[in-house]
């Protein structure tokens, strides 16, 4: 598929995908996020991809928000059409990463959040300024940032709307590394081939029993670690890992 907003290539199972709107500093509009939609559910499908990346383009903005020109269709929620961005991400059974490297504002913000994991160039900013346009998030800022940083300090950000930088970030649990800007894309490569080498199957219900996490009762999510496990020692990639590991070898992972 063709793209008018974003990059999309696929390379040694990586899948990079990049909002590609500088001169608006990546701003999301209707266009965009239709595009969003249609590159990460491909890349879903997509066998030949492992891990999906997610940057913006230019050196100053990840996400900055919504497009101001149809700000009227975010806040009625008329532009988002089906499932917001972070639930389709949440459910691609596939690791994301974000590669932070600038302002990451609002519903960029909120990617950031149902990313599975995230690292920011130095001098990257990160805030939910809805509070300050008469708005609230749209895209599970309430839901999800009081699971990452807890609800006194989720409703200091979402209520004062204010920035803050990667250092405070990372203090708060919301990324996993700060990086030089130079840097940042490298490291993250390098985190996504090592997650492409491991076995899909697995990472699969990984992803799933976590996001689940908190969201049922213990009981439940022991039972559903169980039931993962009896499916994932059942596949090729169960007999493959342990295999490797007696031979003392790489494993060669095929996702069956």
């Amino acid at each position: 598929m063709a793209y008018e907003n974003l990059l999309y290539e696929v390379r040694d199972g990586i899948a990079t995908v990049t909002v590609n709107r500088p001169k608006v500093l990546n701003a999301l509009n209707s266009a965009t996020i239709t595009e969003l939609h249609a590159a990460f559910t491909g890349a879903r499908d997509d066998e030949a991809v492992r891990v999906i990346v997610l940057t913006g383009a230019g050196e100053k903005a990840f996400v900055a928000g919504a497009d101001v020109s149809e700000l009227h269709a975010f806040a009625t929620g008329g532009a988002l059409g089906g499932d917001a961005l972070p639930t389709v991400m949440l459910g691609l059974g596939k690791p994301v990463i974000a590669a932070v490297n600038g302002y990451c504002f609002g519903g960029g913000f909120e990617l950031v959040y149902a990313r599975t994991l995230a690292y920011a160039a130095d001098g990257a900013k990160f805030g939910q300024p809805e509070v300050n346009l008469g708005l609230h998030p749209l895209w599970g800022g309430t839901q999800h940032l009081p699971s990452l940083v807890g609800k006194k300090k989720a409703m200091e950000v979402l209520l004062l709307g204010e920035m803050f930088d990667a250092h405070e970030a990372l203090r708060l649990g919301i990324i996993n590394g700060v990086v030089p800007p130079k840097e940042l894309m490298a490291r993250v490569r390098s985190v996504a081939a090592s997650l492409a080498t491991k076995a899909p199957i697995a990472v699969k219900v990984i992803l799933e029993c976590v996001r689940q996490a908190g969201d049922v009762t213990l009981a439940q999510g022991m039972d559903l670690e169980a039931k993962g496990f009896g499916l994932v020692r059942e596949t090729e990639d169960f007999i493959e890992g342990t295999t490797a590991f007696r031979e003392k070898r790489q494993p060669q992972f095929r996702g069956r």
